[in-house]
Formats: structure tokens, C-alpha cells, sequence
């Protein structure tokens, strides 16, 4: 009989420690300090040959995936910004022509930067492409995207304040070898973590586009700016803010009539995507105010069904870090995101994980007193997956007791997967590093809130 009490007991422990509905998780990693890579990692090693580019990435380079921007440095002199390209069926190599642009900052100088956009891509081809044209060449390839319809499945990787750390190190091979393939990753801000360096070392820009070239090289990364990119430095005479990312990073910004490249959209698949920028203003008739406005409206469910906003800063989190540094802008825009039914924001900024019901906060009136989130079956679900494995550590203080809109929250490090599998299913999970690779510690199947607006909470005080 005891034994049977026993097993009984370890059975109701193990339900507790796996529900997804309003847990913090009981996984206790193992307190170790976060730590760089030292500069002569393998990670960071530089192509041999003269001239060879390096730090290459792409990013979509149209609002509707025909296009692609390859993004590359050369160090001994600028050669040629040109990229061949071809599809794997034809042995004809297409020429586009980009630029190149460099920067100083303080007392560092950049190498030269070049940008180029291939345009009028086949849907769902996969393309190689060689860049060092005229020296060292490199090869690499891509596959684009299926064409933008209701139906067209997808999968999406989510990472966020990365670094390059053992961790980060660690968060990239996990989210490279997860057996649920991400085809774009969908990044959430804060990329290299140089300001953290003395005198915002830039050169720690260059190990980081070298770390992280075998995933951006051969699969997009859709860009969000974060607190980190703002590289805002009077002491150091450096008074314009984003000089480093918008230098080494390019987004299409102006395919959606964005007058920014830090906020903006592009379609992929069935999804429209949708990036803000939570270190630039908001408020009312400021350009990224006016931008969302009149972008939100645009948006056609019957074409794009799955509605996706990312930005750095998050509004719903219950750790004590960077607590309601979100409030603002949550305010001026969540009766938007509630109005047009946003199925899901990723944000990153905490370094933890955390993914919340869906509520809203949109009722408070200065003489109402309703100031409380509340469940909404129009709202977003919220996920912070700021975990990316930075210099900064993890975020280990949560606020107690755990907020009834918090689903499940863990101080960890990992990547996220978000897998579309039509207009109404999505499945989305989260991987701690510390576990295999085909693990997933918390996971839930979206219902899309235009064609499937059912409650998809896994909590029962959050269910009708």
C-alpha cells in the first residue's frame, strides 16, 4: 500500500511540474557564471584568404519574400559588393551589384560593410549564392520562402538577447540541431552585447556577426532593435543612437512605407510580421504611431492569417527585472493589438522565460479603478524569450505570487518554435538548453484569433 501511495505521489509531482497552466517551472539550472568566449574561440575564427568576407547574414529584403539582402564584411579593402546566385536546378549564375559603407566609432573603425539585394526570387527555391567576389570567394545558400497564402505552413525560430557567451553558444546549437527544423528565426533584439565592453569595444560586432554567420548565413533573420543596439555614448562623443546595427544591419523597412528601419513588416508564408521598436518614440503622432495606424488595418487575415508583432521590451512580465519598463507602450498600443486580434508578441529584454494568458489591460479609466489584466480572448499571447544566453546572466527573481495572466515562466536559457501549420493551428514550444535537443519544456497549440478564436489557455481558471 505505501509503495502504491508512493508511485501515486510521484505521478501527481510529475503532473504539477509538466502543466502548462499558471506554473513556475520547479527546473533549477545550475548557478553557474556567465561567461564570454574568449576572442580565440573557434566560433570567432576569421575565413583564411585575403580579402574573404565575413559576418555574412541575410535578412528578407521585400515585404513578401521574393527578395533577400546578403550582408557581408571585407577587412584588407573593399573589393566588389556583387553576389552571384543561382537556383539549384540551373548551373547559371544571376549577378546583383550592392554597396558598402563603413563607420568609426570612438576609436574603432569599421571594415567595409556591403550590402546587396537580390530581388525577383522564385518562391520555395533554394538558391546558393557567392559573395568575395574578385578574391577569396564563399559559397552559401538559401531557401526562400512558400508564396504568402492562408494555408502555407511554416516554421519560425524565436531567440533573443544572445550575446556570445558559452550559453549564447549553446542556445545556437540547440536551436541548429532541434528536429523541428525553424526555416527563419525571428529575432527579438539585443545582438552582440559590445556596449558592454569597455568604450563599446565595436570589434566585439565583428566576433558576433562571425558567431553567429552559420545560422543568418543560410537562413533570415528578421531584426528587432533592443536596448543594446542603442550604442548611445556622449561620453565617447557617440550621440547618434543604433550607428552600429544600422551600419552592419539592413531591413526593408521602406517596403512598408516605414520611415525607419526600426519598425516595420513583412509577410512570410501565412504570417504577417510585424516589428516595433521599444527604444524609439511612440506616443501619439510620432512617426512609429502614425506607421502602426495606418499598417495595422492593412493587414488581410484571409491572406496572412497569423498575425505576429515583435518587439525588445516586454508589457506583460512577472520577474523583478525591467519591471513595467513596458507600460508605456503598452498603453498607447494594446487596444490596437486587442482590435485586431494579434495572435501572438514576442518580446525579449528580461533574460528568462516567460509566456502569458491572454488578457488584456485596455478598461482603466482615471475613475473606473479597472486596472487589472483580464482574460480576452481578442488579446495576444505574450511570450518573453529574452533567455538567448547573454554576458548579463539570467533574470532569477520573480515577483510573488505569480500573476494569474502568467501561463508558465523559468529562469533558463533557450529558443523558442513556432511551427504554422495552417489558418487555424499553430504549435509553439520552448527549449531549455539544459535538456536534449528534441525537448520541449513548455508548449501549446495556438488557435488563430481570426479563424479560430476558441480558448486555447491549458489553465482552467482562464478557460469559460
Amino acid at each position: 500500500m505505501g509503495s502504491f501511495v508512493a508511485v501515486a505521489w510521484v505521478l501527481f509531482l510529475n503532473v504539477v511540474v509538466v502543466c502548462n497552466g499558471g506554473k513556475t517551472s520547479t527546473f533549477v539550472r545550475k548557478a553557474e557564471k556567465t561567461v564570454d568566449m574568449p576572442l580565440h574561440s573557434d566560433v570567432f575564427v576569421s575565413p583564411t584568404g585575403y580579402n574573404a568576407p565575413q559576418q555574412v547574414h541575410i535578412t528578407q529584403g521585400d515585404h513578401v519574400g521574393k527578395a533577400i539582402i546578403v550582408s557581408w564584411v571585407t577587412m584588407d579593402e573593399p573589393g566588389k559588393s556583387m553576389v552571384h546566385y543561382w537556383t539549384d536546378k540551373s548551373s547559371h549564375k544571376n549577378v546583383a551589384e550592392g554597396k558598402f559603407v563603413t563607420y568609426r566609432y570612438f576609436n574603432y573603425s569599421s571594415g567595409f560593410i556591403h550590402h546587396c539585394t537580390l530581388r525577383n526570387l522564385e518562391y520555395n527555391t533554394k538558391y546558393y549564392y557567392e559573395v568575395g567576389i574578385g578574391h577569396t570567394t564563399r559559397q552559401f545558400w538559401f531557401v526562400t520562402p512558400p508564396q504568402v497564402g492562408p494555408d502555407v505552413p511554416y516554421t519560425f525560430g524565436l531567440m533573443g538577447d544572445l550575446g556570445q557567451t558559452f550559453d549564447s553558444n549553446k542556445t545556437l546549437s540547440h536551436y541548429e540541431m532541434n528536429p523541428r527544423k525553424g526555416q527563419t528565426v525571428l529575432f527579438v533584439g539585443d545582438l552582440s552585447y559590445a556596449d558592454d565592453c569597455p568604450y563599446h569595444d565595436n570589434a566585439r560586432w565583428d566576433t558576433w556577426g562571425r558567431f553567429v554567420e552559420r545560422s543568418a548565413a543560410y537562413q533570415p533573420w528578421i531584426w528587432t532593435t533592443g536596448n543594446h543596439e542603442l550604442d548611445f555614448a556622449p561620453e565617447l562623443g557617440e550621440t547618434k543612437p543604433f550607428k552600429p546595427f544600422t551600419h552592419r544591419y539592413r531591413v526593408p523597412y521602406k517596403a512598408s512605407q516605414s520611415t525607419a528601419p526600426f519598425w516595420y513588416s513583412i509577410k512570410r508564408a501565412s504570417a504577417y510580421i510585424i516589428v516595433l521598436s521599444s527604444y524609439s518614440a511612440y506616443g501619439k503622432y510620432t512617426p512609429q504611431y502614425e506607421w502602426l495606424e495606418a499598417e495595422l488595418p492593412k493587414v488581410d487575415r484571409t491572406e496572412t492569417p497569423w498575425l505576429i508583432v515583435l518587439m525588445h521590451s516586454p508589457w506583460y512580465n512577472s520577474y523583478d527585472y525591467h519591471y513595467m519598463e513596458g507600460e508605456t507602450m503598452r498603453v498607447m498600443f494594446e487596444p490596437w493589438f486587442v482590435k485586431y486580434k494579434v495572435d501572438v508578441v514576442f518580446a525579449g529584454h528580461v533574460h528568462a522565460y516567460e509566456r502569458s494568458e491572454r488578457v488584456s489591460n485596455v478598461a482603466y479609466k482615471l475613475v473606473n479603478g479597472q486596472c487589472n489584466p483580464v482574460k480576452d480572448l481578442s488579446a495576444p499571447v505574450y511570450i518573453t524569450i529574452g533567455d538567448g544566453g547573454n554576458i548579463e546572466g539570467l533574470a532569477n527573481n520573480m515577483t510573488e505570487p505569480q500573476p494569474e495572466y502568467s501561463a508558465y515562466r523559468e529562469a533558463s536559457f533557450g529558443h523558442g518554435i513556432l511551427h504554422i501549420k495552417n489558418r487555424t493551428h499553430a504549435h509553439y514550444s520552448w527549449n531549455r538548453n539544459d535538456d536534449g535537443y528534441a525537448v520541449e519544456a513548455d508548449s501549446m497549440w495556438f488557435f488563430n484569433r481570426h479563424y479560430h478564436p476558441l480558448d486555447d489557455s491549458a489553465n482552467d481558471k482562464f478557460r469559460n
